[in-house]
């Protein structure tokens, strides 16, 4: 397989509101952030990681695991409302700046989702380039939680947000639909830069099961997120030490 540039990204801002310093927050003794800064530096197709944030705590930390950090992100893009393509575009941009030369690929890797590892970055980057898409997005089916048993509240009425045939339809019998898990989205660089779009015409699904598609949004994500972690070996990400600051 021919070489190709590309750039892995990790945007991490400052300012969560539902969970607190949520990027650098203990998980198993280990900052929340380091779950996926050690997989993606392991990475054999990652020409280069970096990491994009406004934050001193969170660029303390991460270049504590090993993290390229290779400027501050502006506060402009660091407000609740941002887009996250406006943060990937402007960390392409100036890594691209700072090394005279463009990249391929990007793609974003989000710390909200711990459990990804590093074969699922590798495989979804090689389906990218040999299918010759213009964007990979990692994705789990959405089990019991399935569009065709979901309503809406009109007047006090509940109404069907779809039809659904029969109600309560066993869930054997409906069909697959599969929601993105936030944890790969790989894209091509000009469809990203030049298109202003993560998908492009040609999006293909990176699946993943259940158990490594916790997306860490809530309090009780975290919670679950714990609860299924600790019935796996961490020793590649090292334990913060005590004492340090973060």
């Amino acid at each position: 397989m021919k070489k190709h540039r590309i750039l892995g990204v990790i945007p991490a801002r400052g300012g969560s509101k539902t969970i607190p310093r949520k990027n650098v927050k203990s998980l198993l003794g280990r900052p929340l952030i380091a779950y996926t800064i050690v997989p993606a530096l392991k990475s054999k197709m990652l020409s280069r990681v970096i990491v994009s944030s406004d934050n001193d705590e969170i660029i303390r930390v991460a270049r504590r695991y090993g993290a390229d950090v290779p400027f501050v992100r502006p506060k402009k893009l660091a407000t609740d409302l941002v887009l996250a393509l406006d943060v990937m575009k402007h960390a392409v941009l100036e890594a691209e700046k700072q090394e005279g030369r463009k990249y391929d690929y990007a793609v974003m890797l989000q710390p909200t989702t711990p459990l990804r590892t590093t074969e699922d970055i590798d495989c979804a980057l090689a389906k990218l380039v040999e299918t010759k898409a213009d964007s990979v997005i990692s994705v789990v089916g959405v089990g019991p939680i399935h569009p065709m048993r979901m309503k809406r509240i009109v007047n006090d009425k509940l109404v069907d947000y779809t039809k659904e045939g029969v109600e309560n339809m066993p869930k054997e019998l409906l069909p697959p639909i599969y929601i993105r898990n936030g944890a790969i989205y790989a894209v091509k660089r000009d469809i990203l830069v030049e298109k202003n779009s993560f998908k492009g015409n040609d999006c293909r699904p990176y699946q993943m099961p259940e158990e490594r598609s916790v997306n860490i949004d809530s309090q009780m994500d975290f919670l679950l997120a714990e609860a299924v972690m600790r019935k796996m070996k961490w020793n590649h990400i090292k334990l913060e030490k005590r004492g340090c600051k973060p």
